[in-house]
Order: C-alpha cells, then sequence, then structure tokens
C-alpha cells in the first residue's frame, strides 16, 4: 500500500477512515485510509470531515444539526456526509478534539478490543486499525450510526415512494 502526501483529499464511498495522527515532529496530521491506498494530509481529521460535507453542500455543523433532528442524538453524532452513496461516518470522541478520527460505517467488518482502552477496527477489506476510543464506545457509536442510518434512509425512500416521480430526483443505483 502507498502513501501519498497531500495538502487536501476528498472523502469518497472508498473513504474507510480519516484517522488522527502524528508525523515524526510531534505535528497533528490526518491518515485518510481509502480502500487500496493511504494519504497524509496536514491538519485535523474534522476540518477534513467538514470539508467533504462543505463538498456535498453543507457543513458539519449542519450535518450534525440534521442528525439531532431525525434521531435525538447530540453528543458525538453520526452523520451522513452523502447519504445517495452510503457515506455515513462516526467521530471517535468530541469532534473538537484533536485526536478525534471519523470511521466510516459501511467498510466496518468486526471491531475488538485492543491494548490501553482502545478498539481495533477490522475493515472488509481486510486492513486493521487501532483508534483511540474504548471498545464499549466503539460499539455504542456502530449502533447510533446504524439507527440514524436506517432512520435518514427511511425518510429518503418513503419521499421516492410517495412523491410523484417528477418531483424527486432520480435515485442512485
Amino acid at each position: 500500500m502507498k502513501n501519498y502526501y497531500f495538502t487536501s483529499h476528498e472523502i469518497t464511498p472508498f473513504t474507510m477512515a480519516v484517522i488522527a495522527d502524528c508525523d515524526v515532529n510531534g505535528d497533528q496530521v490526518t491518515r485518510v485510509l481509502e480502500e487500496d491506498a493511504e494519504y497524509v494530509l496536514d491538519g485535523n481529521p474534522t476540518k477534513v470531515i467538514d470539508d467533504a460535507c462543505r463538498f456535498f453542500g453543507a457543513s458539519l455543523k449542519g450535518r450534525q444539526d440534521g442528525t439531532k433532528d431525525i434521531s435525538g442524538i447530540t453528543h458525538k453524532a453520526p452523520i451522513s456526509i452523502d447519504p445517495s452513496s452510503g457515506m455515513y461516518f462516526f467521530p471517535t470522541t468530541s469532534p473538537t478534539s484533536h485526536k478525534c478520527s471519523w470511521i466510516a460505517h459501511s467498510h466496518i467488518d468486526k471491531v475488538g478490543r485492543a491494548p490501553d482502552q482502545q478498539t481495533e477496527v477490522l475493515f472488509k477489506n481486510g486492513r486493521r486499525v487501532i483508534v483511540d476510543i474504548s471498545y464499549g464506545s466503539m460499539l455504542n457509536q456502530l449502533q447510533r450510526t446504524a439507527q440514524f442510518r436506517y432512520l435518514l434512509d427511511n425518510r429518503i425512500r418513503f419521499l421516492h415512494q410517495h412523491l410523484p416521480v417528477d418531483m424527486v430526483a432520480e435515485p442512485s443505483t
């Protein structure tokens, strides 16, 4: 797997995680894990996630407010960067923390306990990563993201089923 160093990177349906890390000098960087590559960016993961939300016409704050309105989740809220392409992410800590990483819900195969109150994430492509979140918190975030995803997907499906065809954008395939 190659590492690429960039100043910006777009989040796509192939993005598995946006991980908080430090470089050799101790400066904060973000590792973006894709299915077949890894990108290293300056700065923090929450900024990368906010940029991705803005690419799809909203801000991170707007997505968090939407999550609250739909599911009632207010803290460490999962978000949909773009529901039409299944890009649902959840934070590992408060998004205001420089230690916050973001995990793509749809890419997770399994999670397991790791040393020092961390969690190992096994992705569907076989890649593993250790993140700074307790196993119990990770299970909670997975469940909350699944619930939010279910509620939002049902709203979108309802619109597609009950509005005249010319009033609803074409469903993605």
